[in-house]
């Protein structure tokens, strides 16, 4: 049996399984039944390893060991395990979950926003900065960072940003909106992205910009901002920085807020 090496690698990372446990996994699908030795010859496995590796894939529900002598494995059909493997990440992430949950308001969250309170008044401004590599990265620490808003989010962005931010982060405008946080958003407003515009319709304010900046300046303390076009960067490669300086977070606010006003809200442009 010959399955390709690429095949092999989705199945890992889709599956969640080791380079053993796909190589057997195929070879029994191949087969339909069969022996932990005939699976060790097919698919390439020291046969030592290969009842180990069954014994797993039974445990997660990908094959069933057949009773009687020789003792032999039966495959479970792809579509079964994939609602098997969908539960048993719905059912891990939920446990998960509940044990971050159940964290809240226990010593081991209060000792650790201690120590990161004490360890914070020993760092230097200048080292209150970082830089994220891939936009994965940069919008899980934007929601991080604009979570903790108290008073403000100016926001400038592409058309295609604009889109992607009501996507990723509008939930969390919501909650800043009930806070009383004022969410100013500029970017380009386009046909395409006129329905994002509507979902943030009461949550933000949205002006049309034909500025080119991608950046978010926080209660006028802290900036993150995207150092590439969007248009001409792959998401992985996308880069961004965040800095904590209310020096020049709140010059850059200024400066926002002098094109701001010239700015044409969405619902003008619209009509």
């Amino acid at each position: 049996m010959i399955v390709k090496e690429e095949f092999l690698s989705k199945l890992r990372r889709y599956f969640s399984l080791n380079l053993y446990e796909v190589k057997i996994w195929t070879a029994l699908l191949s087969r339909g039944v069969s022996t932990a030795g005939e699976l060790s010859d097919i698919a390439n496995v020291p046969r030592s390893r290969s009842y180990d590796v069954l014994e797993s894939l039974e445990k997660k529900g990908f094959v069933v060991m057949k009773l009687g002598k020789p003792i032999k494995y039966i495959a479970v059909p792809p579509k079964e395990v994939l609602e098997r493997v969908k539960k048993n990440v719905a059912e891990d992430a939920k446990e998960q979950l509940k044990k971050l949950e159940d964290l809240k308001g226990t010593e081991v969250v209060n000792e650790l926003n201690t120590l990161h309170t004490q360890g914070v008044e020993l760092v230097e401004p200048a080292d209150l900065s970082g830089s994220f590599r891939g936009r994965h990265n940069l919008y899980n620490h934007l929601e991080l960072t604009i979570r903790n808003a108290e008073e403000s989010v100016s926001l400038m962005t592409t058309a295609q940003g604009l889109m992607r931010k009501v996507e990723g982060l509008k939930p969390t405008f919501e909650k800043l909106k009930k806070r009383g946080v004022k969410i100013r958003i500029a970017a380009p407003i386009t046909k395409e992205n006129m329905a994002a515009v509507k979902e943030l319709s009461g949550v933000a304010e949205v002006r049309n910009s034909s500025n080119k900046g991608r950046f978010c300046i926080i209660d006028g303390k802290e900036i993150i901002f995207m150092v590439l076009d969007d248009q001409e960067v792959h998401p992985t490669y996308d880069v961004g920085i965040w800095v904590n300086t209310p020096f020049f977070a709140s010059a850059l606010e200024e400066l926002f807020e002098l094109a701001w006003k010239n700015m044409k809200t969405a619902e003008i442009r619209k009509a």
